[in-house]
């Protein structure tokens, strides 16, 4: 099993390729990626990793987590696999990592692409985080994942595809990484807040959002608007995973804006 940094890594796409970091979200999964990675890695060589504390990585997690831990292991991964710089797309956590290692590591990152991310959490935001807290304090670990969905996906995207749904829960189940490890993960993301400092980020930047994300509002993307290489695309139809339920259009917008 390929491990660097602590941190459990696959490639894809060619060796000589310019190398493109995928990040994902709260799940942590380098798996969450499997319906991009083939029209990526067409292009790129592409890294997609298990986060720390998360799926086949190391579990151990600092006691209070912090959005800059997460961007340190990204460049942590890219030092122990020789990568300079590296274009970085990251879902919602991951796109949080990739804009704290832009920020603070400039020279480490070519672009950077967050999807349904944000630069300061709303309202609406930390609800939904309480929300899920309460049910995994509350109700336990099933009934967490049972509701992940509903934050994730459009509504009938989920009748489509409840028996897929229903029959990923025991993989879900068996993989998840504790609530204590949850916790801190939220926590961290609660936490992130560098809506003051985007007119330094001089990386260019694509905020690519859908607009019935139900669980980070459209808007949370506009706050991109003032860094200066900056730019916004959006998908009418997809939610939170638009790029797991529109595979197609997540892709081909993505490309355009890696190919620029």
């Amino acid at each position: 099993m390929p491990e660097a940094a602590g941190l459990y890594y696959e490639v894809h796409g060619p060796a000589d390729a310019p190398p493109l970091i995928l990040s994902s979200g709260l799940g942590g999964s380098a798996d969450y990626w499997k319906p991009n990675v083939g029209a990526l890695a067409e292009r790129f060589r592409v890294i997609a990793y298990d986060h720390r504390g998360t799926g086949r990585s190391e579990r151990t997690l600092p006691k209070i987590l912090r959005v800059d831990d997460l961007a340190d292991d990204i460049a942590g991964l890219m030092d122990a696999l020789e990568i300079a710089n590296a274009d970085v797309m990251g879902h919602a956590a991951g796109g949080a990592a990739g804009l704290s290692l832009a920020l603070r590591y400039p020279a480490r990152v070519r672009r950077l692409l967050m999807v349904n991310g944000w630069a300061r959490p709303d309202a609406h935001f930390l609800r939904c985080f309480e929300t899920r807290l309460a049910l995994l304090r509350d109700s336990g670990t099933e009934a967490y994942l049972r509701a992940q969905p509903l934050f994730l996906y459009p509504a009938a995207w989920i009748s489509a595809n409840l028996a897929a749904l229903d029959a990923e829960l025991p993989h879900q189940l068996a993989a998840f990484p504790g609530r204590a490890t949850m916790e801190r993960r939220i926590a961290a993301l609660a936490a992130f807040d560098i809506a003051d400092r985007l007119g330094q980020l001089q990386t260019p930047l694509l905020a690519l959002c859908a607009a019935d994300d139900m669980l980070v509002p459209h808007a949370a993307s506009d706050a991109f608007a003032v860094a200066p290489s900056a730019a916004t695309v959006s998908m009418s139809w997809g939610g939170h995973a638009c790029n797991v339920t529109d595979p197609a259009t997540f892709n081909l917008l993505t490309l355009d804006f890696l190919r620029s």
